[in-house]
């Protein structure tokens, strides 16, 4: 309606009006940008204003927010999630889980990263443990690959299972999917 429309905010030209959200919380909300650095299942993408509409799944890696009030950038690690943008330069980002890239612990991450690499190794472990472990690997390769380079390479997680084992402060915190989006942790 005309009423909502005239409330909601716009973004200053040459600017991304950008809204950075995970299940439980809005990280970021109407915050003016100048580019978003995103990796996606097509590539990676610099996004600016003007940008052509389109939809794309994030791959588990870094989204990168320049040209901030503070002038400093801010990166953090999603496990996955959706990139949004609209017509009139509005970015929505949801992700599944996302935490600041300083707060990732590299060495809590290679202790994960082992113990995934045994867990899909187990003899006698079912195929869905095996399944399991393979994507809590390949999340926490993402993860270290993202602290050692700032960039993460593509990495395809089970869109029926979603495992991520974020690491913040030597805290591990599991949260596996099932086909409904249920949590089963």
């Amino acid at each position: 309606s005309f009423a909502t429309e005239a409330a909601a905010p716009t973004a200053t030209p040459g600017k991304l009006l950008l809204n950075f959200a995970v299940p439980h919380q809005s990280i970021l909300n109407s915050v003016e940008a100048t580019q978003v650095n995103v990796q996606t299942s097509g590539g990676d993408m610099g996004i600016l204003s003007d940008h052509v509409p389109s939809i794309s799944q994030l791959n588990a890696g870094v989204v990168e927010i320049l040209g901030l009030e503070s002038g400093k950038p801010q990166k953090y690690f999603v496990s996955g999630g959706f990139a949004i943008i609209n017509a009139d330069s509005t970015l929505n980002i949801n992700a599944v889980e996302a935490f600041p890239l300083e707060e990732l612990d590299a060495e809590a991450a290679r202790r994960g990263l082992e113990e995934a690499t045994r867990a899909e190794t187990a003899s006698g472990a079912s195929e869905a443990d095996k399944a399991t472990a393979r994507i809590e690997r390949e999340t926490f390769e993402a993860i270290l690959y993202s602290l050692a380079q700032n960039t993460a390479p593509p990495v395809q997680l089970n869109p029926l299972m979603r495992l991520t084992r974020a690491v913040t402060s030597n805290e591990f915190r599991p949260f596996v999917y099932d086909a409904q989006g249920d949590s089963t942790s």
